[in-house]
């Protein structure tokens, strides 16, 4: 088991670590609105929102709120990611406050990819990365709340993490797939941006397929993984089952954006469940050399 940290810590520390993983949840949420609400040029510029001034005013309208109140929620996250950092730093622990600056660093970084996406007016692959980066950080995020929380170090290497390794992968796979289904699709940010030139047909069906792979390899999980791992299996495959259903359904009903913002949702959700299971997997595995 890992060091405990002290209570006094301890009462700091786990609720941040939750902060951050909602934070980043929550931003995936929030640039799914901007997109959703073709808000994505807004503010037409970066990093202010007119060539004259860092905040809309005089014709602000609908779509420059909601780029700008996206904008906003970066200044949220990163009092998260300052007092996280401050916090894990005074547990003396390097892992913890490594984690905790990769989530700070990520913050800035994030904005300036943002930032790109305004400049490059809503490329579709940039949209796609910025998107993928949050998906990143959810798992780090994920990870920063499992050491929070006093659990081992997973360092299993038995068959069982190759397995839940390969669900890992695959999960990445279906998470790219995913943009790139985006990136072809009809929900672009803004009337003029431009999409990826590919079949969103053919790639929905990729998608698909991905998505079939990933759900036998959790179920694998759920039917072998020891009982400190299972319940990390049941969750990622009621997740996947959620995010499926709303695939399909918003496949044949031509895209509703209450829809696809759940969706998208549910795919913050997706990273950070896999990375859960992972991590529960490989700390069972390493916790029973037997196997």
């Amino acid at each position: 088991m890992g060091v405990r940290l002290p209570d006094s810590v301890t009462r700091l520390a786990r609720p941040l670590a939750w902060a951050s993983l909602v934070g980043n949840i929550g931003i995936v949420v929030t640039g799914g609105a901007v997109r959703l609400t073709a808000s994505g040029l807004g503010c037409p510029t970066w990093p202010r929102c007119t060539e004259e001034s860092f905040t809309p005013h005089g014709e602000l309208d609908l779509h420059s709120a909601i780029e700008f109140g996206n904008r906003l929620i970066t200044f949220v996250l990163s009092a998260i990611a300052i007092a996280t950092f401050i916090v894990m730093w005074r547990t003396g622990r390097r892992e913890l406050r490594s984690l905790a600056l990769i989530l700070g660093l990520g913050v800035p970084a994030q904005a300036v990819i943002g930032g790109i996406t305004v400049l490059t007016d809503l490329n579709p692959w940039v949209v796609a990365f910025h998107l993928l980066c949050s998906m990143a950080m959810t798992g780090v995020a994920v990870l920063l709340l499992w050491r929070v929380h006093d659990q081992p170090p997973a360092l299993g290497r038995g068959r069982l993490p190759v397995l839940a390794w390969a669900m890992f992968a695959v999960t990445w796979v279906v998470l790219y797939l995913g943009t790139v289904v985006t990136g072809s699709g009809p929900h672009a940010g803004d009337v003029d941006a431009p999409r990826n030139g590919l079949d969103p047909l053919q790639m929905s069906q990729l998608h698909a397929d991905s998505v079939f792979l990933l759900l036998g390899l959790t179920v694998a999980l759920v039917c072998v993984a020891p009982a400190p791992a299972r319940r990390a299996a049941v969750t990622l495959l009621a997740v996947e089952l959620g995010q499926g259903t709303i695939g399909f359904v918003q496949y044949f009903t031509d895209l509703p954006e209450i829809l696809v913002g759940f969706h998208m949702l549910g795919a913050a959700l997706t990273s950070a469940a896999a990375t859960w299971l992972l991590l529960a997997v490989r700390a069972a595995d390493r916790a029973d050399p037997a196997r």
